[in-house]
């Protein structure tokens, strides 16, 4: 083609193009408030040049695609820093709530209480004997109680409105991961490459990638067409047109890779800790992770901590970790607990990437002893967010406030346990309860809540007849070599390693006007007819251990609370005590004394993340609120700056995506004249025709 014909063409190509230019614009110029749109234009490319005298003459313009303006290496840079944002921001939500519970200067706050409980204490002291100073006591002590439980309660409510959250984004991911894959398949089916671009549908999957990635941190991989979502830590999410679910699905425990275990391992408890448990070599005895194997529970001394395998629920292990205790139910295969065998324990709602339909993965954020995240594991998004804050901030905050209660339990427990009231005792019944009646009481196997307070020693109870006349008695226990002989030929003291309740019962039953039962695995014991008794002289810690004649009883947050026994009958509680000739005088102010000083001794508390400290309880509970205030401060600092670096990112990939007003103006008036001029170029090609057929007629 060539001559009239050619300028014809060229001024129909010109005319197409540009058609399609300025409605390229248009659309630009229609979409400019719409969220997700990028930029288009139409690339132009010059038509087939001829090969002929004078020269190589062109043939017009082909408008060859629409493409749009994107960067994706910003994109996927802001996509790492909006997971980072979210992940932080949704800890410092939720920290901002949890700040006001400890904040002090409320009133009725913890401080108050414990000063008010301190000074009660002293105020006993002055008049043990007054009646309405008791009275004054127990309502100072039940606010006390109330503080505890109100704060216990509120970061339990607090941490299950997170896993509404956590329900909540988990859904939405699963609807965005399919439709995603939706999207790839329409792409894969309609999309030419350098021809024909799916645009809208391309806008529509970054946009929801974007929305992906304020849930969980992901990698985002397009080879040819064939896009890949992974988290970080590599598990696939979208794959083409095919989707990896996520799951948020209750507390569970299984077995892993390395346990041919035909039976079943299953927990009773809670706790924001995962859990391994690798069996030893020899008696069946296990080990416990809280970080999948990295470090173990250590004793006091540096040995690693070794519990002894139950099997069934009735031998139960306590592993004092947020009181999560352990069985085995045995199974019907040939395959018993055997060395290396390997469990995980989610005692927790977790997250799990579905890697099939009968394997799923736990990717639940896991922080590590050196306080870094498994990298394994989500580490972005507001999942890993909220998943943080439940487990490790509020976790560990509720670890510290029923070490606290607990701490503080034992320690008035140690002493009122020793002291007397204003009157001697008929009955009295421990609070704290056994798993086990056989286990020796200093061993997991016991199931007794302070266990590891309790020493070798011995204590003494005096026995009152209906004259006033006493007796002093101190129970025998079995030594190592007697412990399967007679009571009758006990001669020993008591030893948490070696003794059990049903010793401790045995040796108590054995004294003369007293009885001692087991019921409801628990110690009770009670004055035969005519008689009464008080106790003293508790070396071994056992009183306070089995919860006889204490002041508190529980020994968390949650379970925190004045004794019965006190609480119904004020004559109970324990302003003086019992001296050597055996008298509990009337007037006498040493327990009272003993547990106001506590306010300034300082004490051992433990908890599984700090291991054990020696602070007063007031400074314990200080730098509990401290850390808080700290842990907050430190999310805003980390939100702030990871926002304000993905807004950063976005406005780079806004100035090179984005619509300008300006610009798509001065190209609509661009586009105009050039189709205009095409326009012109078709007319006045006619007008040559019209003159050529003219020379002919």
């Amino acid at each position: 083609m060539s001559g009239i014909h050619a300028l014809m063409n060229s001024g129909r190509t010109a005319l197409f193009a540009n058609q399609s230019a300025l409605q390229t614009t248009g659309n630009n110029i229609s979409n400019v408030n719409t969220e997700g749109y990028r930029r288009r234009e139409v690339r132009l490319e010059e038509s087939m040049a001829l090969d002929k005298a004078p020269g190589q003459i062109g043939t017009g313009v082909n408008a060859k695609e629409v493409f749009r303006y994107f960067d994706s290496f910003i994109e996927t840079q802001y996509n790492d820093k909006s997971s980072d944002r979210e992940m932080w921001e949704a800890v410092y939500e939720q920290l901002s709530s949890l700040e006001l519970l400890f904040n002090d200067s409320r009133e009725g706050r913890m401080n108050e209480a414990l000063s008010e409980f301190w000074r009660d204490w002293q105020e006993l002291s002055k008049r043990p004997d007054d009646n309405n100073v008791r009275t004054a006591l127990l309502g100072k002590t039940a606010n006390l109680v109330e503080t505890f439980r109100s704060m216990d309660k509120d970061l339990s409510k607090q941490r299950k409105q997170v896993d509404e959250m956590i329900r909540k984004d988990v859904t939405r991911v699963n609807e965005i991961l399919g439709e995603i894959a939706e999207i790839n398949k329409m792409i894969k089916m309609r999309e030419v490459p350098g021809s024909i671009n799916m645009n809208e549908l391309h806008d529509r999957r970054d946009l929801l990638v974007r929305e992906l990635a304020e849930k969980v941190d992901i990698n985002y991989m397009d080879k040819g067409g064939e896009v890949t979502i992974q988290t970080k830590a590599g598990h696939t999410l979208v794959q083409g047109g095919e989707t990896f679910k996520l799951k948020f699905e209750e507390p569970k425990a299984f077995p892993n890779v390395k346990s041919n275990f035909d039976g079943e391992i299953k927990f009773t408890g809670s706790s924001g800790y995962e859990l391994t448990i690798e069996i030893l070599p020899g008696d069946n005895e296990f080990k416990v992770s809280l970080d999948g194997g990295k470090n173990w529970l250590k004793e006091d001394n540096g040995d690693i901590k070794e519990f002894s395998v139950g099997a069934g629920y009735e031998n139960r292990v306590s592993l004092q970790v947020n009181d999560i205790e352990i069985w085995f139910e045995e199974g019907p295969g040939p395959n018993p607990l055997s060395e290396g065998d390997e469990f995980t324990i989610v005692p927790k709602s977790a997250v799990y990437w579905e890697r099939n339909t009968s394997s799923d993965m736990i990717i639940s954020p896991q922080v590590m002893s050196d306080g870094t995240l498994n990298e394994r594991r989500l580490t972005g998004g507001s999942i890993a967010g909220y998943l943080n804050f439940r487990d490790h901030y509020a976790g560990k905050y509720s670890e510290k406030l029923d070490a606290l209660a607990g701490s503080l339990a034992w320690e008035v427990n140690r002493i009122h346990s020793n002291g007397a009231g204003l009157e001697h005792m008929k009955y009295a019944e421990g609070t704290y309860q056994v798993t086990r009646t056989d286990a020796e009481l200093g061993s997991p196997n016991s199931g007794l809540p302070y266990r590891e307070k309790l020493q070798p020693g011995n204590f003494t109870i005096h026995v009152y007849d209906e004259n006033g006349d006493v007796e002093s008695l101190s129970p025998k226990f079995p030594t190592q070599g007697e412990l399967g002989n007679d009571p009758d030929g006990w001669n020993g003291n008591f030893d948490p390693e070696i003794h059990s309740l049903e010793h401790v019962r045995d040796a108590i039953d054995h004294l003369d006007d007293i009885e001692a039962a087991i019921v409801n695995n628990r110690l009770i014991i009670s004055a035969e007819d005519g008689y009464q008794f008080s106790f003293s002289d508790d070396s071994s810690g056992l009183l306070a251990g089995l919860g006889l004649n204490t002041f508190f009883q529980g020994h968390d947050a949650g379970s925190f609370a004045v004794n019965d026994k006190v609480r119904n009958n004020i004559v109970h509680i324990n302003a003086g005590s019992v001296n050597g000739a055996g008298e509990a005088n009337i007037g006498d102010n040493t327990t009272a004394l003993q547990i106001a000083s506590l306010q300034d001794k300082k004490v051992d508390i433990t908890t599984t993340f700090e291991g054990k400290t020696s602070q007063t309880i007031q400074n314990y509970y200080n730098s509990l609120s401290g850390n808080v205030g700290s842990d907050t401060s430190m999310s805003r600092f980390n939100a702030e700056y990871n926002r304000s670096l993905a807004a950063d990112l976005n406005r780079r990939q806004e100035e090179k995506s984005g619509v300008n007003l300006d610009e798509e103006m001065s190209n609509l008036i661009k586009y105009q004249h050039a189709y205009q001029a095409a326009a012109r170029m078709i007319s006045t090609a006619d007008q040559m025709m019209q003159t050529l057929l003219g020379l002919k007629m």
